[in-house]
């Protein structure tokens, strides 16, 4: 009996995706649930499994091509004496374009590198940054009788964009094209956030078996600003205000695919270890590619963290149809002023960039100065047991 192979069903947000290189191939074995083919869309990659089992005998959509939901992109035959349908090459046969593209395709995967090729740069500018000259012998001082001519030019490597980096891409530049963008900084002293990991980190890993980090801290203090602030939680839909009463935070993650935003929902709700321990399995996941489309819908704010990388000062871009997302930035000591005295105490900017559409400035500074007094006094930040 042929069974066919269909694309799952994606979320209203996703309309299509693209297939990745085939785990299997036209004659192979394949049991129930082995994943065929990976599909990246332009949110998270779904790896498409097989359907019952038996033997794999048609592709019907090669890697590259863009594919929507229920779509067959395979057959696969579970009876005996199983016949692949896979047409015999005839020995010296000349082949067809598209069997002619498909080989080309293999000897560049060879040749180090999916999908990738080499271009000479040909252009005049490149040929002139290179020393290149099209001169006589005299004007170009290289003697009489100089063996003339263009030098090689260097290769140049192109490869498609993911439709990650795409989508990415496209939400950016909307971002700054429809929203009227402006971005608030503040600096907060660490110290005290310093102190509680200090003095708990130990218990706290123990006890839930995860370490104190910093984003618990930060997202409780979001989580209390915006409670305060909930102007700053609410997004803009046509003519109209949407208010949101649970604060989905989304933690901006770099993964080798391209920035991901999966969402800490209700966080509010959330307990410093649960967060904790929520962003550990997010990240992971999302370096492995393994992140739900659930996961990565519906942020009513967002947090991104360049200090990781060490950034000093940035001003994020938001979410859309997020309002406004908080930067973080490194822990870098630095003198300041107390109580008359000049003190060394571990500083990190804050930058706050916000839709100026719906949120005034007096908010948007006062929500970045109300999430900088809670992690000035974190004692109400964490909890232990």
């Amino acid at each position: 009996m042929r069974i066919d192979v269909r694309v799952p069903t994606l979320s209203d947000s996703v309309a299509s995706g693209t297939l990745l290189p085939w785990r299997r191939q036209v004659g192979d074995t394949v049991a129930r649930d082995d994943t065929l083919v990976d599909l990246e869309t332009d949110k998270v990659i779904l790896e498409i499994p097989a359907p019952a089992s038996g033997t794999l005998v048609e592709i019907t959509r090669p890697e590259g091509e863009s594919v929507a939901a229920d779509e067959v992109i395979a057959v696969i035959e579970t009876g005996e004496n199983v016949i692949s349908s896979r047409p015999a090459e005839k020995p010296g046969a000349a082949k067809t374009p598209d069997q002619a593209r498909t080989a080309s395709s293999s000897l560049m995967e060879e040749r180090g590198g999916e999908g990738e090729r080499t271009l000479p740069d040909a252009s005049p500018d490149a040929s002139a940054s290179m020393g290149a000259s099209q001169s006589s012998p005299a004007s170009a001082g290289t003697g009489e009788g100089a063996n003339l001519g263009l030098r090689a030019p260097t290769p140049i490597k192109r490869e498609p964009m993911s439709r990650l980096r795409q989508r990415v891409a496209e939400r950016l530049v909307a971002a700054q094209h429809t929203a009227a963008l402006l971005t608030t900084f503040n600096e907060v002293n660490l110290a005290p956030v310093n102190a509680l990991r200090q003095r708990y980190k130990a218990e706290f890993e123990v006890r839930h078996g995860v370490k104190l980090g910093y984003m618990s801290f930060f997202v409780r203090a979001v989580c209390a600003a915006l409670q305060q602030f909930p102007i700053v939680n609410a997004a803009i839909d046509g003519g109209d205000i949407v208010w949101h009463d649970d604060a989905d935070i989304g933690i901006a993650i770099s993964t080798p695919r391209g920035l991901v935003v999966p969402i800490l929902h209700r966080a509010q709700a959330l307990t410093s270890a649960q967060i904790e321990t929520a962003i550990v399995d997010l990240g992971r996941r999302a370096r492995d590619g393994r992140l739900t489309l659930e996961e990565l819908a519906g942020g009513t704010f967002s947090i991104t963290n360049g200090g990781v990388f060490g950034s000093l000062l940035s001003t994020p871009i938001l979410n859309p149809p997020q309002s406004a997302i908080l930067g973080m930035h490194a822990i870098q000591e630095r003198p300041v002023a107390e109580h008359g005295q000049v003190v060394i105490r571990p500083m990190m900017y804050l930058a706050l960039t916000y839709d100026h559409r719906l949120i005034d400035g007096r908010d948007a500074v006062q929500f970045l100065v109300a999430v900088k007094a809670a992690l000035e006094a974190p004692e109400t930040l964490l909890e232990v047991s």
